[in-house]
């Protein structure tokens, strides 16, 4: 801020409404917010934590009128930096709002719809619904390293499950600033709350509401088209995908530009059987036949289908198997412990010089050299006889529906399957859950001989037939490694590389999208565009008409950061 009598004030401020204890100004406490999971950082004046929903609308007011940038943030598990400040050539000062003390969730119409409110999170939600035979949109994967549900929505985010698409609901409560720079709180959740703001939000925390109180408006609490979206293997776009003009609504895909207090989404049936598959085959165009009879011509769709090349199964056995054997052992709720565990321990190392960077990292990857092999004796042999690896869950019918069929395909076709115990399976999905954390353990520990980490998630379209990349030696060369892995039914790919020293990875990175361009996808396909990719004018409209002034987390898809957009 432009004067220290100013910043003073605006900290005061804040405390009365949290208490000191919940306003972060020293540089290391604010780390573990300004600075993203893995990507982008910057200052800001103050982290707040508030307790209450009351309490954000509170300090909302007090930053809108003291002219003050606001980021709302809930797990900041993101990939792309996006709910963090990016560099510190803002106009405004910023203050930064995570919302994880309020985690409340509430279950509607007999635990077939949910309230989750700021800062609840999809592992709780998964407990929450277990008693009603429910489950959530997403589950292990994001819910395991602490996503939240309403982070999720605003980015729009995929998942693994097939018949379930991208986080979305037209119903919720968010404040907004108008083109006036006046803060607004609107009641889009269907759930008569009351008239003031101050009222709503104490109704919706203490669920002050009736059965009567809720209603069910035409509006969707998910993406209910995404089973016969991605059963039309012949189209030419991506089933699913980020900006997806179709899936823009509010707090959907808003990415910040609202200050989003609660959604209220639709939950599922837990199947009552559930059996996994592990297929291997070293033709690509294998996987190709399989992907597009199962999504066209089955009458029950898998529950999940996820792809892995052998390198890097390879790397995430090695670089994994901490965080495999602690989910394993422990269960799915320590894993966010383990991270903010984690986050602490390498901010205390940056305070002792002698301490090597990423030391965390550098620390579990020690220990694991010590644990024996984690993976079951097929999934290895597997490993050896192929190239590529499938891990396809069905539920209940579509059980023998899969099993007649590989059993018939693969009399005529390159590769085999195996039926999983109920053993195998849960750690088949396992190792391919933790794989997105490979390249980062890997950059960490090479870090001094490698050069920089490049992370993209692509879709493509769904008649795509040469899903499997095949890069030009120029490109490949500058390649130090290559991890694949990703939703293979809805074509959704994670691509993580590593380029060689000394090489221009942002050059080399506007190539590797001009490939995808030339195949007719789509990008960044579930992790948002945060402040890595440029926002594609349509989804920058949607930002500009959600957020007027640019008070809320200006910068996001790389767009201005100056106030009104200028």
């Amino acid at each position: 801020m432009k004067h220290t009598q100013d910043k003073n004030k605006l900290i005061r401020d804040l405390k009365v409404i949290t208490g000191d204890k919940y306003i972060l100004t020293a540089k290391l406490s604010k780390q573990p917010y300004s600075k993203g999971w893995r990507y982008g950082a910057g200052e800001a004046v103050a982290v707040a934590k508030p307790g209450t929903l009351l309490e954000i609308w509170k300090i909302l007011q007090i930053c809108v009128d003291a002219d003050i940038i606001v980021i709302m943030q809930a797990a900041n598990t993101g990939l792309t930096g996006g709910s963090t400040p990016d560099g510190n050539d803002y106009d405004r000062a910023i203050v930064i709002i995570n919302t994880m003390r309020i985690n409340d969730i509430q279950i509607i119409n007999e635990g077939k719809q949910i309230v989750g409110l700021s800062g609840s999170t999809l592992f709780g939600l998964e407990n929450k619904l277990a008693p009603y035979g429910r489950e959530p949109h997403s589950v292990i994967g994001s819910s395991c390293i602490g996503a939240s549900i309403v982070g999720g929505i605003c980015n729009n985010s995929g998942g693994a499950l097939v018949k379930r698409g991208p986080a979305y609901t037209e119903l919720s409560l968010y404040a907004q600033i108008n083109s006036k720079g006046k803060l607004l709180l609107i009641n889009d959740l269907g759930i008569e709350l009351g008239d003031k703001p101050e009222e709503i939000l104490k109704n919706l925390q203490t669920q002050n509401y009736t059965k009567d109180q809720i209603r069910f408006p035409n509006k969707l609490a998910c993406d209910n088209e995404y089973q016969q979206r991605v059963r039309d293997v012949d189209a030419s776009s991506p089933a699913r995908f980020n900006a997806d003009g179709r899936r823009l609504h509010s707090a959907s895909g808003c990415a910040g530009k609202i200050a989003v207090f609660a959604v209220r989404l639709d939950t599922y049936p837990i199947p009552k059987r559930n059996q996994v598959f592990y297929i291997g085959t070293n033709s690509p165009n294998v996987f190709g036949k399989i992907r597009q009879h199962i999504l066209s011509k089955f009458q029950h769709l898998p529950i999940s289908g996820e792809y892995l090349h052998r390198d890097c199964y390879d790397a995430t056995k090695k670089y994994c198997k901490d965080t495999f054997v602690m989910i394993d052992k422990i269960g799915p709720s320590f894993i966010p412990k383990l991270f903010e565990l984690k986050r602490k321990v390498d901010l205390l190392a940056e305070r002792f010089k002698f301490l090597p960077n990423k030391f965390s990292d550098r620390l579990m990857q020690f220990l694991s050299n010590f644990w024996p092999n984690h993976l079951p004796n097929r999934m290895e042999k597997y490993r050896d006889q192929y190239e590529h690896h499938w891990v396809i869950e069905m539920s209940d019918e579509g059980i023998d529906e899969a099993k007649a069929y590989f059993e018939k395909f693969f009399t005529k076709n390159e590769g085999s399957f195996f039926e999983c115990t109920k053993k195998e399976g849960k750690k088949a999905l396992l190792h391919r859950f933790v794989a997105g954390g490979a390249i980062g353990r890997y950059h960490a520990i090479h870090e001094k001989k490698s050069g920089e980490m490049m992370s993209m998630d692509i879709a493509f379209p769904r008649n795509e037939k040469d899903w499997f990349e095949k890069l030009s030696p120029e490109i490949n060369d500058l390649l130090e490694i290559k991890l694949y892995y990703g939703h293979l039914f809805c074509h959704v790919l994670h691509q993580n590389y590593i380029v060689k020293k000394g090489v221009d990875s942002e050059a080399l990175k506007q190539e590797l999208l001009k490939t995808f361009d030339a195949r007719g996808a789509e990008y960044p396909a579930e992790h948002n565009v945060g402040h890595e990719y440029f926002a594609k004018p349509s989804l920058s409209n949607f930002y500009k008409k959600l957020d007027p002034t640019n008070g809320f987390n200006p910068g996001i898809g790389r767009t201005s950061k100056r106030k009104y957009w200028k």
